[in-house]
């Protein structure tokens, strides 16, 4: 029996090392991706960068359904709801066989990341509460990009014990649980019934595919875009789907149990999310212009609150639920970490870059979004700076 659960913990702990690997690959592409997408904006490609991001997509299937889009929404409508769904395959293998799997390995970070969600948005509501239109962007410093923090954690992280690494990790799955709940909560239009019961139709049937133990992936896939056109149709963001669809993937085959239906989706995603889907909203989505204009955006209230809410709510949110917690006896601390490594972590958790840029486009017009873009890519540029300064001391010390 105990050599049961050792094994299963050695596997929980060689399938979060491999995720982590994963993740940090993929922030490096996005990094790439950003980059570029500066370089060409604030170059003689400025013209052509903007009229690719404004790309006319249209998709009209009779009286029924019409849509007319540029790739910029496309991208975040549609694009993104894959890596939704990847986002709710990972949160659902965790909590069932990996390292989220057991309550003594989820009550620290979980208390880190409500922590790290409460501190910047109070931090965010201090430079905003007297502008009523502002406010509604309290979520967005809220937010860790998994993949960008984990690719500073690999590069500038050497020496970190694989405990604070999986630490990171979790805080950052529960971070995109509570994203999640935020945009289907707070970032949704108006209920729409019809889309609704329509929707509440497309669950019954992943209800019964699941029950059924179904481990082919295709139906899943078409009620997955009937469950798109009935969350658009409803007023919820469409992302939502995804999520929805991956909870009802079944873990195992009840005729093989090394058949893993939920393993196959993600391994088949995977490069997908990585090469293509996570670099072109990057992309699509830093391109801001740095010219004197621009950088005044910096200093005006939503985009400080963001910065700030990012830099310093994330780390002192995350750093004393994590210290509070230890202090009181309540929870253990990470394995071999020091409080130099959980300071370092708190910070690059402040790195929000993807999920905080979505929910700022989801949050504000077209017209606002370049503040957006500069809170967002501000915070998390000082972020990325001092935790690596930190977690580089913090591996020197080890």
């Amino acid at each position: 029996m105990v050599r049961k659960i050792i094994d299963k913990k050695k596997v929980a702990i060689r399938r979060a090392g491999e995720f982590i690997k994963s993740e940090a690959g993929s922030g490096f592409f996005m990094i790439l991706s950003a980059l570029l997408a500066m370089y060409a904006a604030n170059s003689g490609f400025s013209e052509q960068y903007n009229s690719f991001v404004k790309t006319h997509i249209s998709l009209d299937l009779g009286e029924h359904f019409s849509a007319n889009t540029d790739l910029k929404s496309f991208v975040k409508d549609v694009l993104m709801a894959l890596f939704f769904f990847i986002i709710g395959l990972e949160l659902k293998r965790e909590m069932a066989e990996g390292f989220l799997s057991k309550k003594d390995q989820i009550i620290l970070p979980l208390l880190a990341a409500v922590g790290g969600m409460a501190l910047p948005a109070f931090v965010f509501f201090i430079f905003n509460h007297n502008i009523p239109e502002n406010v509604h962007g309290w979520a967005i410093p809220s937010a860790t990009d998994i993949a960008f923090a984990l690719c500073i954690l690999m590069l500038a992280g050497k020496g970190v014990p694989p405990a604070v690494k999986i630490f990171l990790l979790a805080i950052a799955i529960f971070d995109d649980l509570g994203a999640i709940l935020i945009i289907a909560l707070f970032y949704s239009n108006s209920f729409e019934i019809n889309g609704v019961i329509l929707g509440l139709l497309g669950v019954m049937f992943l209800f019964l595919l699941n029950k059924k133990n179904i481990t082919a992936i295709t139906p899943y896939v078409f009620i997955g875009i009937f469950l798109w056109f009935c969350m658009h149709i409803a007023g919820i963001h469409t992302t939502i789907a995804g999520v929805i669809v991956a909870m009802f993937v079944p873990l195992r085959s009840n005729k093989d149990e090394k058949h893993s239906p939920l393993g196959h989706a993600m391994h088949s995603l995977h490069p997908w999310i990585v090469f293509f889907i996570l670099p072109i909203f990057a992309f699509v989505s830093a391109g801001v212009s740095f010219n004197a204009e621009s950088m005044t955006h910096l200093f005006e209230p939503l985009s400080m609150g963001i910065a700030l809410g990012l830099f310093f709510g994330k780390q002192i949110g995350i750093f004393f639920a994590t210290y509070f917690a230890v202090k009181s006896g309540f929870v253990r601390m990470p394995q071999d970490a020091t409080w130099l490594h959980i300071y370092g972590v708190s910070i690059i958790a402040g790195i929000g870059f993807t999920m905080s840029l979505f929910i700022g486009f989801l949050a504000f017009p077209e017209e606002m979004h370049n503040q957006v873009k500069m809170g967002v890519l501000f915070g998390s540029l000082i972020s990325t700076i001092w935790g690596a300064i930190i977690l580089r001391m913090a591996g020197k010390k080890n």
